[in-house]
């Protein structure tokens, strides 16, 4: 079954084609950073108006890369939720339109559970159950994968995402846009000991964790040293911070763990988090960020669990992980 997928959730426009959700057959993702660069954050008006431009060239790139036509297409797949609103509705009513006009299934298909879906591709034996450890810059959540298409929440922040407090760290400490990537790399070469950070925590909920406390730690560091006229090593202070982040993660990973560990998410792909969870099931970093393979993927099995959408589908910008999208349509219906 050959699927094609749409991603437009943030500031990314991306097209794939996967067969029985397992092998990618393509995969391109046109990136917008140029243009939220001056900002220093996604401009969700500009992401939306960038996705508009895109999205038709991109798709045709994507059946061209595939060696296929729409005739070989047997399904059409978007992320229906969570995401930027104005950004999300430009995939979903591309998708609507293009499954009408050939009269092809329209599947919709959950950020987080495409993040998830991402390690099928490469890893063939995997299947629930498992753990995944899902790491981006707006969520972070360690989640029960108990079917293909059962999810519980076992543990969230309670404020900032990992990847939203790594981000903001970096452009304190002066890191080009979008900050994380570039403070990680800078970060290998740090004593990730040189600075004390607190204990991330979450509450009455051992999984669950919060980062906001971190974020204004840093700030307070910083702050200070600002002050007293203090020297800041910016290399050991990002691996510092980064080792906190991590710390919290990774510890929370492998409490949670029954069976299997997956990482996915954006920030699945920092090399510190890579190796503190050694051993669990990663997508390669092309996978880890947003990518429309992995809708793909995760399409495949809401394809064969029944949860296609009718051309009433609409977007949301929040949806718990284990609410199908199908709940985004006025009547949900086979089409």
């Amino acid at each position: 079954m050959n699927i094609l997928a749409f991603e437009t959730s943030c500031d990314e426009t991306c097209a794939a084609v996967v067969r029985d959700g397992r092998e990618l057959l393509s995969n391109l993702v046109s990136s917008q950073a140029e243009y939220h660069a001056a900002y220093g954050g996604v401009v969700p008006e500009i992401a939306a108006r960038a996705h508009i431009e895109r999205i038709y060239p991109l798709c045709a790139d994507a059946l061209r890369a595939a060696g296929l036509t729409m005739d070989d297409i047997h399904a059409v797949a978007v992320t229906a939720a969570p995401g930027l609103i104005g950004a999300l509705l430009v995939g979903v009513n591309f998708a609507k339109g293009l499954a009408l006009a050939r009269s092809l299934p329209l599947i919709p298909v959950h950020h987080l559970r495409g993040h998830i879906a991402a390690a099928y591709l490469e890893h063939p034996a995997l299947a629930p159950p498992f753990t995944a450890a899902v790491v981006s810059g707006g969520h972070t959540q360690i989640i029960a994968a108990d079917t293909h298409t059962r999810f519980r929440v076992l543990g969230a922040t309670r404020d900032d995402a990992a990847g939203e407090a790594l981000d903001k760290v970096a452009r304190m400490l002066g890191y080009p846009y979008p900050g994380a990537a570039a403070m990680s790399a800078d970060a290998e070469g740090g004593d990730c000991s040189a600075y004390a950070f607190p204990q991330c925590k979450g509450g009455d909920n051992p999984l669950d964790m919060s980062f906001s406390g971190l974020k204004t730690a840093a700030a307070n560091i910083l702050r200070r040293a600002a002050q007293t006229g203090e020297h800041i090593d910016r290399r050991d202070f990002a691996a510092s911070f980064e080792e906190a982040v991590v710390r919290a993660l990774a510890s929370r990973a492998r409490r949670a763990a029954n069976g299997p560990i997956v990482l996915c998410g954006g920030v699945a792909a920092n090399r510190r988090l890579r190796a503190a969870l050694d051993g669990a099931i990663i997508p390669s970093v092309y996978l880890c960020g947003d990518n429309a393979a992995m809708i793909a993927a995760q399409a495949f099995y809401e394809y064969k669990a029944g949860n296609l959408a009718g051309f009433d589908l609409n977007a949301s910008a929040s949806l718990p992980v284990g609410e199908s999208c199908l709940s985004l349509c006025k009547t949900a219906r086979v089409i």
